[in-house]
C-alpha cells in the first residue's frame, strides 16, 4: 500500500507523526512524507523518504514572529479557535464567521498555498491509497479527494479545529440566512479546481488519530476518533555519559521545547530568574538552553547543569519532576515516563492542556506570563514533596500504556484504505 504523510513545516509536528509512519513502513508499506523543502533533512534523519513539494514559507515568517521577544508576544488561541475556551452559550455565529474569515486569509491560505498544487500533482502521479495529514494541512485532504484516497488527521494536540467547527455547524444550521462560511468556501474552491466538491471531511478528515491520553483529550461531538499511544521521539540524539548513572539527588528537568530553538525566538519565561530562585534547593537542575542563550546568563548556580540539547526519552526517566512549556511533545513524553510536571504554557492549546493536566493531578500549571521565580520555586517544592503528584503521574502513565500503539492501528488503516478503493 502507498501511504502519504503531509504536515505543516514545523519540525515538532512531524516528530509526532513519525512513529506511525515507521509502524506502517515496518508493516511493509511504501511510506513517503511530502512537505516543504525545508523539512527534508528532518524527514531523512527519521529514516523516512521525503518528497519536497511547493515552496518554503511558514507562519513564523509571514506573521513576523522571528524576533527575540517572539515567545513573549505569543497570542494563544486566535479567533475562531478561542471558542474552545468559552461556554457554548457565549459563542455566537457572527463571531465564528468573522474569525474564520480572518484565519483563512491570514493563516490557512498562508500555510497551504505553498503546498497544495504540488501536493495534488504528486498525488496524481504516485496514487497513494491513504493520506495522513495534521490538522492545519488541509492540502492533504484536498490531495486525497483528488485521487480518491482514504485520509485522516493525526492530531498534534487538543482538537481545537474540530471542536470549533462543530460549534460553527451547530449554529449555522439554526441560522435563517445560511450565512457565509469562509473556510468551507475556500476549501470548496480548491476541491472544485481538482474535480471534487466541499465536504466536512476536508475540514476534519474521515477520522482522527489522537495521541493524548483520555484524561487530556479534547474532542468534538460527532467526529470519529481513534486513540494511539504516544511514542517519544525528538529526532537524532546522543545519550551523554553523565546520564549513564542515576542522580545522587532529585533531578529536575527544565525544557522549553524545540520550537524556541528552531525559530531562534526568546524564551517565554525568564530562565535566569528561575535558575536563581531554585539555586539553594538540594536538586540537580538540568536545563536545556541553547549556547547563544547560555552566553547571556550572568550566573549559573552550582546545582544547575546547562546543556544545549539532551534527548527527553533519556533524561526524563531519571527525573523527579520536569518544568516545561506544555508543548504536546514534551508534556506527553513526561506523562509517558510518569514524571510530575510543572507546566508554564504560552501559546495555542498549551494553557488548555496544562489545565487538564493539573485537573488530572499529575502536575501544576501557571501561565508563563505570571511565572515568577518564586512561583516556580514553590510549585516545584510541592511536586517534589507531595506524594500525590507522583501517584497521579503514574496513573497518567498507565492511561498511556493502555492505549493501542502505532502498530496496533496498522490493520485498521489498511482496511480503511482498501474500502476507499472499492
Amino acid at each position: 500500500m502507498r501511504i502519504l504523510f503531509t504536515c505543516y513545516p514545523e519540525r515538532t509536528h512531524f516528530l509526532l507523526m513519525a512513529p506511525l509512519a515507521w509502524a506502517l513502513r515496518s508493516a511493509g508499506h511504501d511510506v513517503r512524507v511530502a512537505c516543504q523543502p525545508k523539512m527534508t533533512a528532518a524527514i531523512n534523519q527519521a529514516g523516512l523518504t521525503a518528497v519536497p513539494v511547493g515552496s518554503d514559507r511558514d507562519l513564523w515568517q509571514v506573521h513576523g514572529r522571528l524576533d527575540n521577544e517572539g515567545a513573549r508576544k505569543a497570542p494563544g488561541l486566535l479567533s475562531p479557535y478561542d471558542a474552545m475556551e468559552k461556554s457554548p452559550e457565549d459563542i455566537d455565529l457572527e463571531t465564528l464567521r468573522d474569525g474564520y474569515r480572518v484565519r483563512v486569509a491570514s493563516t490557512h491560505k498562508m500555510t497551504n498555498a505553498p503546498l497544495t498544487a504540488a501536493l495534488v500533482e504528486y498525488a496524481r502521479q504516485w496514487r497513494p491509497e491513504l493520506v495522513v495529514w495534521e490538522p492545519m494541512t488541509y492540502a492533504g485532504a484536498i490531495a486525497a479527494q483528488a485521487v480518491g484516497a482514504a485520509h485522516c488527521r493525526l492530531l498534534v494536540g487538543a482538537d481545537v479545529y474540530g471542536v470549533t467547527r462543530a460549534h460553527f455547524n451547530r449554529l449555522a444550521a439554526d441560522a435563517a440566512d445560511g450565512g457565509s462560511d469562509s473556510l468551507g468556501e475556500w476549501l470548496g474552491g480548491y476541491a472544485r479546481q481538482y474535480g471534487g466538491e466541499f465536504t466536512e471531511e476536508l475540514v476534519t478528515g474521515q477520522f482522527s488519530i489522537d495521541l493524548l491520553p483520555p484524561s487530556l483529550q479534547v474532542h468534538a461531538p460527532g467526529l470519529d476518533y481513534r486513540p494511539m499511544r504516544f511514542t517519544p521521539y525528538g529526532g537524532p540524539a546522543v545519550v551523554p555519559r553523565w546520564l549513564w548513572e542515576p542522580p545522587t539527588r532529585p533531578r529536575v528537568a527544565l525544557t522549553l521545547g524545540l520550537t524556541v530553538t528552531d525559530h531562534a525566538i526568546g524564551f517565554p519565561i525568564d530562565v535566569e530568574e528561575i535558575l536563581e530562585a531554585v539555586a539553594d534547593l538540594d536538586i540537580e537542575l538540568v536545563a536545556t538552553v541553547g549556547e547563544a542563550a547560555q552566553r547571556k546568563l550572568k550566573r549559573v548556580p552550582d546545582n544547575a547543569r546547562l546543556v544545549s540539547y539532551v534527548p527527553m526519552q533519556a533524561l526524563l526517566p531519571t527525573c523527579s519532576a520536569v518544568i516545561h512549556h506544555a508543548g504536546v511533545g514534551t508534556l506527553s513524553t513526561a506523562a509517558f515516563y510518569g514524571v510530575p510536571q510543572l507546566a508554564l504554557p504560552w501559546d495555542v492549546d498549551q494553557p488548555m492542556l496544562s489545565e487538564r493536566l493539573a485537573a488530572q493531578g499529575a502536575g501544576l500549571t501557571t501561565h508563563s506570563a505570571k511565572a515568577t521565580g518564586q512561583i516556580v520555586r514553590e510549585s516545584l517544592q510541592r511536586l517534589l514533596d507531595e506524594r500525590t503528584f507522583r501517584d497521579r503521574a503514574k496513573d497518567l502513565r498507565s492511561e498511556i500504556l493502555a492505549m493501542p500503539h502505532a502498530g496496533d492501528l496498522v490493520p485498521e488503516l489498511e482496511n480503511m484504505a482498501a474500502a476507499a478503493l472499492r
